[in-house]
């Protein structure tokens, strides 16, 4: 499961990993909260809503955008309440949770680390092989998060494996 975290607009999506680099989109939608209720109000309501795809789809782990500094306090300390609310429907439910920064997401998907939405949203339409580009812009960056961790999903766990050897050595 990929989910692009923000207040107002939280891009969310279920891919399945195929053999080698094949993704197959599953679902990917957008949950909206009003920016005239209050946090609190607007927290439970994507609360809801996460757990409702994470009770439907079940997914094997959740993959997010890293919170990063945007030069506007107000908006990165709304998109950590919902990161937190997020990663909380997911410890709730015992599934972990995986972080890349946007750099990380635009660099294994477009082979470019600043990479515009535009072309982010062009080529995660082209790997899915969808028939028209995934709007709004948060559905298709959930979608390229989740495509950024099935396609380093093996090293990390490869990497966590040899970690485990080490330390039981």
């Amino acid at each position: 499961m990929g989910i692009d975290p923000g207040l107002t607009r939280c891009g969310l999506s279920v891919v399945q990993a195929g053999r080698g680099r094949q993704i197959l989109p599953v679902a990917v939608g957008v949950v909206r909260t009003p920016s005239t209720a209050e946090l609190p109000e607007r927290l439970l309501r994507l609360s809801a809503a996460v757990g409702e795809w994470m009770d439907e789809y079940r997914p094997d782990m959740v993959a997010m955008e890293r919170i990063f500094e945007r030069g506007n306090v107000s908006t990165v300390m709304h998109t950590a309440h919902a990161f937190g609310v997020m990663v909380l429907a997911a410890a709730e439910r015992g599934i972990p949770v995986y972080q890349y920064t946007p750099s990380e997401v635009k660099k294994a998907i477009s082979g470019n680390g600043r990479a515009d939405k535009k072309q982010m949203t062009n080529m995660i339409t082209r790997i899915l092989g969808l028939s028209e580009a995934p709007k709004p812009a948060d559905a298709a960056d959930a979608l390229a998060i989740a495509v950024c961790h099935c396609w380093r999903a093996p090293l990390i766990a490869r990497t966590t494996r040899a970690h485990e050897r080490t330390a039981t050595a």
